[in-house]
């Protein structure tokens, strides 16, 4: 794989005073802000992930939504409500770090809805139980926290910036889920067998978050030349199974892979292989909920348009009365 220095090894000669100054302030571990100039494919890269980014975030919410009416309690109900309302806000931060670099969320959402945007494959899974919620929360946005941590310092600064936030509330669905599955293992057979079998569903989809494997990642090494990225797919997946480990026996939970064990000599955990042909059937539409999903999007789309409608008339309106004062 091309090491992310060899994606910038051009003479200074060969350069523009913009190229330049760009590749300085990357290699300074400072900022690129909205006003900068940058390269086409940056700002497209960027463009890319973070529309990506929050398409997952708005898409997110509905396996979660399936639950609020059925929480086993006031306060489950509560706190799914809470995280679901979480997700929303982490959509429109990100959608709007993403205008900065000059779409609109107009195009955005047609992009989405068309089904031309991808969004993170882990959602185009059922959640038939309430243990899903907990696992979910545990493995899921456990592995958003790996994946997102490091996005905190992203060259980007209102991509970087938005991630700080929306890390400190991840981290709250992270401990809420393993929360739920505690309770769950702490209580009947029957519980702490929907607590099993929720893991067992979820972990693999939840390992293959963070991408296909380096050698299939076209993308990685580019992004960690232009300091987006920081750490590989295969090392943020090597770090969260490192977190998951010790978490499990808290819990009393089985991680479902035979092969996983500890290796001495490289200091992590050997593991068996993802199902990548499955994480790309999903990937391309063919997942279990993958068309229930955009349609109840598209769905939601077309029935808010008349708020979208209001909301601008009302903004015309004020504009008009304030030139009127003026």
């Amino acid at each position: 794989m091309t090491s992310p220095a060899d994606l910038t090894l051009v003479s200074n000669d060969e350069l523009s005073d913009e190229e330049r100054i760009f590749n300085e302030l990357i290699a300074n571990e400072q900022r690129i802000e909205p006003r900068d100039w940058m390269p086409d494919a940056y700002r497209k890269t960027l463009i890319r992930q973070i529309s990506q980014h929050a398409h997952s975030e708005i898409i997110g919410m509905q396996p979660e939504g399936n639950w609020i009416t059925r929480a086993p309690s006031l306060k489950r109900k509560a706190i799914l409500m809470a995280k679901v309302q979480d997700e929303a806000g982490h959509g429109l931060y990100l959608y709007s770090a993403a205008q900065t670099l000059g779409i609109t969320r107009d195009e955005m959402m047609d992009q989405l809805i068309s089904g031309k945007a991808k969004y993170s494959s882990i959602f185009n899974y059922p959640t038939p139980t309430w243990a899903d919620m907990g696992a979910i929360g545990w493995l899921v946005d456990g592995a958003a926290i790996a994946n997102q941590v490091p996005l905190c310092r992203a060259s980007y600064g209102p991509y970087g910036r938005a991630m700080v936030r929306v890390c400190k509330e991840e981290s709250f669905h992270q401990r809420q889920g393993f929360e739920i599955l505690l309770t769950l293992m702490q209580g009947s057979e029957e519980q702490k067998r929907m607590a099993q079998d929720a893991v067992n569903r979820w972990y693999w989809p939840s390992l293959a978050m963070f991408g296909p494997p380096d050698d299939q990642s076209p993308n990685s090494a580019q992004s960690m030349a232009w300091k987006i990225k920081r750490f590989t797919n295969d090392e943020l997946r090597q770090r969260f199974v490192g977190m998951l480990v010790p978490q499990a026996e808290i819990l009393g939970v089985t991680l479902p892979d035979p092969d996983l064990k500890w290796n001495d000599e490289t200091g992590e955990y050997d593991m068996g292989e993802i199902d990548w042909d499955e994480f790309f059937q999903v990937l391309r539409g063919n997942g279990p909920c993958n068309a229930e999903r955009l349609e109840r999007r598209r769905t939601a789309h077309e029935e808010g348009a008349w708020v979208r409608e209001a909301a601008a008339e009302y903004a015309r309106k004020q504009a008009l009365k304030t030139k009127a004062v003026a």
